[in-house]
């Protein structure tokens, strides 16, 4: 038989697995307890401290004390009240696991009491418990979270990476939640205030404005769901960093099939690999889902899961059309006018214009006339076609092997396939060139290069352009700051998650900044924060991605010649740095067999 001690780790390790879990058990406690304002402050990324403060009805003693102890809710009796639950918490597991690997300290004062308590919970031990004066409501502070667990501890991520999490668990909260006042500070510092507002308005509060201007209205009622928000227009669509919200009962949830649904209304609509962004509010009957089948309570079953699949498909397809996303055929014509007026020659006034009087030249015969001439066949044609020596020797850098071989000697005479592939003779066949990876490569070891200390070229911008981002973008911003300035951008931050832009890298004319950054946070996020080598290596990656030549655009012979020249003067220039190739030659022998 296990310890209680060591049973509650073991079972806290399913609920609080970071400091974002701690911020998610007591943002959804505080919304069940009504709560009209809840103020989130954290120290260290969540290390240090979490705080969460509330004006919701708060706990008496006796339940302030039993609050502690696992299995122990006022949310439900009996099994059966899992098939009607209205509340955001029902297992009575987040305090007990949150208290035994933290520090707890717990104020709070129930509406009907002069004085509140104060208890003290370290490691799942109840220290302390004495009478207390503080306001309505509750008010939860854990410090050193995983103090008694020092694994889970070690292997936490970087602050900006903690903070991230955290953020994105305040905002699906606060989604949700458009009727009550956030805040949210993080050392000292205030990242949001979220006032009471309208849906829309927190979208726009949270993500920008420029989001909701993409954004169409979703409100469809049936008798199976209510299903009510917000989805984009086929033109907000990206390939990364799109938001996505499905909200169930006041509860996010992920469900990859009801994604599939929005997916399929832009079928043909967005290029293939694009997400839009939506924003889904649905309402429906407790009993028809089951929430009870993991602790993050994330993931929800449901009974009516085609029917409801077909509702949100033909939702957002209505929302398309009703605001002509979609071509369609419009029968209305009420209101209209009948028929376009009918030319009355009686009715029209005499006019005195003369009918034309052209002059035609009826002797003319084109083949008689100076102006076309046979060609005629050179003398010395045969010229035209004596090989010429057209091999030229290149300084190139580095042991690379295969095409690095090949390329000594090479054709300066280039061949561009399809606007995607350079076709060039070599030694041995015919060499194919991928220009956009190619082009890949050789901007990543440029980036990479003034990222270790080589100066970088810096443009000026004519209008600075401002750039707004998210607040969970944030902190991956202000960590790479550093790397961003020594590869050409300078960005003054202007608070509140705004930034100004002053000028970008060489190069970049024409490239939209906000986009430009975005998809730089948006390749970090994807992947992870590690080491600054990595750091370096996904920023150079993404930049060189969004600056390299895109595929379809064609080039002259001397632009062809200087990129050719350029990766081949590369030490790797056989693949990207990803690990796809840029190079592939066809044999002469595979050639000659074609035309046996």
């Amino acid at each position: 038989m296990l310890p209680d001690s060591v049973a509650n780790q073991i079972a806290a390790g399913e609920v609080i697995q970071r400091p974002s879990s701690v911020i998610k058990e007591l943002l959804e406690n505080a919304v069940d307890a009504g709560a009209r304002r809840i103020d989130v402050i954290i120290e260290d990324a969540g290390r240090t401290s979490i705080q969460v403060v509330d004006d919701g009805k708060g706990m008496s003693e006796t339940d302030a004390r039993l609050a502690f102890e696992r299995h122990a809710t006022s949310k439900i009796t009996q099994a059966s009240d899992l098939f009607a639950l209205t509340t955001m918490g029902f297992r009575g597991e987040a305090l007990p696991s949150i208290a035994a690997v933290s520090q707890v300290i717990l104020r709070t004062r129930p509406t009907d009491a002069e004085l509140g308590t104060c208890l003290t919970n370290e490691g799942g031990k109840v220290l302390s418990q004495e009478v207390d004066s503080c306001p309505v409501g509750s008010n939860f502070l854990v410090q050193n979270l995983f103090f008694n667990v020092p694994a889970r501890r070690k292997f936490l991520k970087s602050n900006q990476t903690e903070l991230s999490n955290i953020i994105q668990e305040y905002e699906r909260v606060a989604l949700v939640n458009p009727d009550i006042h956030f805040t949210f500070t993080h050392d000292g510092h205030s990242l949001s205030t979220l006032l009471p507002e309208s849906p829309r308005q927190r979208i726009a509060t949270l993500f920008g404005k420029r989001l909701t201007e993409q954004l169409l209205s979703v409100d469809v009622e049936t008798t199976l769901c209510t299903l009510s928000g917000f989805v984009g227009k086929p033109e907000s669509s990206k390939k990364k960093g799109v938001r996505q919200f499905f909200f169930i009962n006041g509860r996010f949830m992920r469900h990859p099939y009801f994604h599939k649904a929005v997916q399929e209304a832009f079928n043909e609509l967005i290029p293939t690999g694009d997400q839009v962004p939506y924003f889904l509010y649905m309402t429906v009957d407790p009993s028809t889902i089951d929430v009870n089948i993991h602790p993050t309570k994330t993931e929800i079953k449901f009974e009516n899961e085609l029917a409801i699949w077909q509702i949100i498909l033909a939702a957002v397809k209505e929302a398309l059309g009703r605001f002509n996303a979609v071509p369609t055929i419009e029968f209305d014509v009420e209101g209209r006018p009948e028929d376009i007026p009918v030319y009355n020659a009686s009715q029209a006034r005499p006019t005195s214009v003369a009918m034309p009087n052209p002059k035609v030249d009826t002797g003319y015969n084109p083949f008689r006339s100076s102006a076309y001439e046979r060609p005629t066949i050179p003398k010395d044609w045969q010229t035209l076609y004596t090989p010429e020596d057209t091999v030229q020797r290149l300084p190139l850098t580095g042991d690379a092997e295969g095409a690095m071989e090949e390329t000594v000697e090479r054709s300066v005479q280039h061949y561009q396939y399809r606007g995607q592939y350079i076709v060039t003779e070599v030694r041995s066949g015919l060499m194919f060139i991928d220009q956009h990876r190619a082009h890949v490569r050789i901007l990543y070891n440029r980036y990479r290069e003034q990222m270790q200390g080589r100066p970088a070229s810096s443009q000026g911008l004519l209008f600075p352009e401002a750039v707004q981002f998210p607040m969970s973008d944030v902190p991956i911003i202000e960590e790479i700051q550093d790397e961003l300035h020594a590869l050409g951008f300078d960005i003054t931050p202007l608070g509140g998650g705004s930034y100004n832009v002053q000028g970008m890298p060489s190069g970049f004319d024409g490239a939209e900044p906000q986009r430009l950054l975005n998809d730089i946070v948006e390749t970090l996020k994807s992947r992870g924060q590690g080491l600054d080598e990595e750091l370096h290596h996904r920023m150079a990656m993404a930049m060189a991605r969004n600056a390299a030549i895109p595929v379809g655009q064609v080039l002259s012979q001397s632009e062809m010649e200087n990129l050719v020249s350029q990766l081949f003067q590369l030490s790797e220039p056989n693949y990207t740095p990803d690990g796809k190739a840029i190079v592939v030659i066809y044999p002469h022998e595979n050639l000659e067999k074609m035309f046996k």
